[in-house]
Order: structure tokens, then sequence, then C-alpha cells
């Protein structure tokens, strides 16, 4: 079910496509209504068609995220500035997000692990007080044993414990969590391609 407000086409979405509502004037949805979905904490999903192009800038990206926008527009068949404006779009609509994947053990981050996390009530309401948290980078709503699975990064194991005691367990909902200690990363990859 639509809001008054989003049915009547008043509003627009901000930068993590929330609804957000504009009573004075009609601004445009970013993507046509019949591509929105409204779950019951009004968090609006977008599924932009993506064509042969853009699975192709993304898969180049994919592949090296510092080549150059001239270098991928040569293998795409595209001017260096329609690749931008492309890559642009893309990154606003939350397709894509061009970032340095570090290693945390490197950067001084000693306890990487993964929660299991039980919850009662809404997950989705626990789950968006998990993203507040600037240790975990990571949060999925799962099927199975647990609720939400996700992983955090610290410091050092007293860091891990305090975050567990004093942020995460305090979370209304969390009935508990199981922890699963990252011991060593053999792979991580972001080269998956597109469908």
């Amino acid at each position: 079910m639509r809001p008054a407000a989003l049915q009547a086409g008043i509003g627009i979405l901000n930068h993590d496509f929330r609804y957000v509502c504009q009573t004075q004037q009609r601004i445009p949805l970013l993507f046509p209504l019949w591509n929105v979905s409204i779950d019951s904490v009004s968090t609006i999903r977008t599924t932009p068609t993506l064509d042969a192009t853009s699975k192709a800038i993304i898969e180049q990206l994919q592949l090296d995220g510092r080549r150059s926008y001239a270098e991928i527009g040569k293998a795409v068949g595209l001017s260096e500035a329609a690749v931008r404006q492309r890559v642009q779009k893309l990154t606003d609509a939350g397709v894509l997000q061009i970032v340095a994947v570090t290693d945390p053990m490197r950067l001084g981050f000693r306890r990487q692990a993964m929660l299991g996390i039980r919850v009662s009530g809404d997950t989705r309401v626990v789950a968006d007080k998990l993203t507040e948290i600037p240790a975990v980078d990571y949060v999925v709503l799962s099927a199975g044993s647990f609720d939400i699975l996700a992983e955090v990064v610290c410091e050092d194991d007293d860091a891990l414990i305090e975050l567990l005691n004093h942020q995460i367990r305090e979370i209304d909902g969390v009935l508990s969590t199981e922890t699963f200690l990252y011991l060593q990363l053999k792979k991580q990859k972001y080269d998956w391609g597109t469908r």
C-alpha cells in the first residue's frame, strides 16, 4: 500500500532511498512508480533496468575501479563524458559504489567477526539499528537459525566485547547473539559480473 503522498506522485527520494514527503510542490520521483515498492518501515527499494552498456561499464569497474572513464569508453563504445554520466547515474541510483577495499587487519583492526543474531519482533527494525553502529560493516536479514547476520570490525577483543555488551545486545528486540571469529581471510572478491 502506497502512502497518499506517493500515490499522488508528490515526493522525492533522498540519497539512501527513503521517502521524503514534499507538501508544497510536485516533484517527480527518481524512477517511475511501477518500479517502486515500499515495505513497512518506509524503505523504498528500486530496481532500475540496466542496459547492456551499463552492465559492461559495471563489469569494467569490477575488474579495476581505478580505470579511467576514457579507457572504459573505448571498451564499451562510448565517449568519456557519456561514461562519466552513466557512472554518476548508477552511483546516484545505488546500483554502484566505487570504494577502496582494504584489509582491516593491515589497518589496525585485529578482530573481525560475523554475528548471528536472533530477534523477537520486527527484524527490519533491529537491522536498521545495527546499521547505525560504525563497527558494523555488513547487515543482512536471513532465514535459518539466525534472523540477522552482521559483520563487525574491531581493533581488538576488548573492543568486540564492548560492542557486543554495550551496543548490540542492548538493542530492543535482540534475544541472543552468537559470535563467529574470523581466523584468516582466504577469499574476498567483488567481480561477479552482472546479469
